[in-house]
């Protein structure tokens, strides 16, 4: 006779990007530290949230996720658009759920809101010695053009900057 099995189901869990809000920040910052970001600290989040340009700033909110542990945020990318050029300031997922795409779709959606607003061309810095950072940008079209001595704190580290065209100049 075989042991019956029980058939479990549990809810899947679901990422939805939305645009970052005040309440948001908290956790926000809380995934800042964890990735050891260059520190902005939630004045300056909230500063860019209250900008007179539209601000650029998505979450990803997971839902039905025992890997959440209360926290509805997943990760966050924040970037500025000026002069035709898309700065891309900050992308950081919670350690928990690294290695699932979330990143890679945070990126993808600036960059296609970028490319609505008409900017030609998307640049960011990151850790030279960040090499799964850099596999992902290199994977969204980003090339290194140059690298900042000494950028970063904390430790200190040299920058490398990356640029990607998002459409051709009218």
């Amino acid at each position: 006779m075989q042991p019956s099995v029980a058939n479990i189901q549990r809810p899947k869990r679901q990422i939805t990007i939305a645009n970052m809000s005040e309440h948001d920040l908290l956790e926000v910052v809380e995934i800042e530290e964890q990735s050891r970001l260059s520190r902005w600290g939630w004045a300056a989040y909230y500063a860019e949230l209250q900008g007179i340009n539209r601000p650029l700033m998505l979450v990803a909110r997971i839902t039905n996720s025992p890997l959440a542990r209360g926290n509805s945020i997943a990760g966050y990318i924040v970037a500025r658009l000026s002069a035709g050029e898309l700065h891309i300031n900050n992308v950081a997922v919670r350690t928990e759920f690294r290695g699932q795409g979330i990143g890679k779709e945070l990126l993808t959606r600036i960059l296609a809101q970028g490319k609505n607003l008409k900017a030609t061309v998307a640049f960011l810095e990151l850790r030279a010695g960040n090499t799964v950072a850099h596999s992902l940008y290199e994977k969204a079209g980003f090339v290194p053009v140059g690298k900042r001595r000494n950028y970063y704190s904390d430790p200190v580290e040299d920058a490398v900057t990356m640029t990607a065209q998002l459409q051709g100049s009218a």
